[in-house]
């Protein structure tokens, strides 16, 4: 049942109207416009406006009845059978329970409306007559089932949407979540591979590896929480890491670093897996020296080195990389990252990303 508080506030659970004086407006301006569609002549003078009052109250009575059956009907169905998942059934059920209540409820009117006008005693109840005249209003109560069900229908339409969004969402930042956890693990496993070869070779290059490490290690970390990261940051950070990496491979490894337009963001370490790669799967020595490349063409930065690939793998794989680095992007963005490899140059373009507003 609906029940009304002290501000007047209907509490019928999804009512679409939900405070009594605007239940009752709409129903107000319901029954004069069916007024006005049986009588417009009568709203031409005073007279004939009292003539309509027992027929306004009828028509009130009736759009009340209606309007407010057809409200309790969707909410009961609501909680009980799904527009998504049942839509026929659902159809059905709404459909026979509200037109039930409809013409049951009209029939009472009537009949009630009818003896009070003295058109029949309680010994001589003309049964047939309320029947008939009990089908009038049914029209009323196909526009009211309409709207309900139709109502009904949008908001639940509405409410599964918003949940199937959220539920995308949820996972979209769990998968996402994943691969930021494997950037930690990933560059701490590869730099104390570096390390353990550089104590073998030269203990004050491993020294020096370990200090530097230590002042970037400490950017990873912060870098980690963040979805997307300023390109000046990545900037300053991948310039600390060739320069970590030019303590154990010297003159070998030559970079250059040009981003005059440091407006935009990418994801956090993608400059750091790409270089890393770039030592890892190719010669560097002073025969064959390494080049990498860093710029900015429009809105993407281009990462480029020589191509000069390892005849054999000598350090040992995560399985990391431009796979992380791909997947992080379309989680984030539509554009996506490219790569292009030729006969001596390998070369991948990252897409700069701005943060939505």
């Amino acid at each position: 049942m609906s029940e009304i508080d002290h501000k007047g506030i209907c509490k019928t659970k999804g009512g679409i109207w939900s405070t009594l004086p605007s239940f009752l407006v709409i129903n107000l301006g319901i029954a004069t416009v069916l007024m006005l569609y049986f009588c417009p002549s009568c709203f031409l003078s005073w007279e004939g406006i009292k003539s309509l009052a027992p027929d306004f109250l009828f028509s009130l009575s009736i759009t009340i009845a209606m309007s407010y059956g057809g409200n309790v009907v969707e909410n009961f169905y609501d909680k009980r059978i799904s527009w998504i998942h049942h839509p026929a059934k659902r159809f059905i059920l709404t459909s026979v329970t509200y037109l039930s209540y409809a013409f049951s409820v009209s029939f009472i009117i009537v009949g009630i409306y009818s003896w009070v006008k003295g058109n029949f005693t309680l010994d001589n109840i003309p049964w047939k007559m309320i029947f008939n005249y009990s089908l009038m209003p049914m029209g009323i109560a196909l526009g009211f089932m309409a709207l309900f069900t139709t109502r009904s229908w949008l908001l639940e339409w509405r409410k599964s949407a918003l949940e199937a969004e959220i539920l995308r969402n949820e996972k979209l930042a769990s998968q996402y979540q994943s691969l930021k956890d494997q950037l930690n693990p990933h560059f701490l496993f590869n730099s104390l591979n570096v390390l353990s070869s550089l104590v073998y070779e030269n203990a004050d290059k491993s020294a020096a590896f370990i200090q530097k490490l230590s002042r970037i290690y400490r950017y990873v970390l912060e870098a980690q929480k963040e979805e997307l990261i300023e390109l000046e940051k990545e900037e300053s950070f991948a310039k600390n890491y060739l320069e970590l990496q030019k303590i154990r491979f010297e003159e070998s490894l030559q970079f250059s670093i040009k981003i005059e337009n440091q407006n935009g963001f990418i994801p956090p370490l993608s400059l750091q897996l790409l270089l890393e790669n770039a030592i890892k799967h190719n010669i560097v020595s002073q025969s064959e020296p390494l080049f990498i490349h860093i710029y900015r063409k429009d809105d993407d930065l281009w990462i480029s080195n020589t191509l000069q690939p390892k005849s054999s793998q000598t350090e040992p794989s995560t399985g990391i990389g431009l796979n992380n680095i791909k997947m992080r992007y379309q989680l984030l963005s539509e554009r996506n990252m490219e790569v292009i490899q030729t006969e001596d140059e390998f070369l991948v373009k990252l897409p700069i990303l701005e943060l939505s507003t």
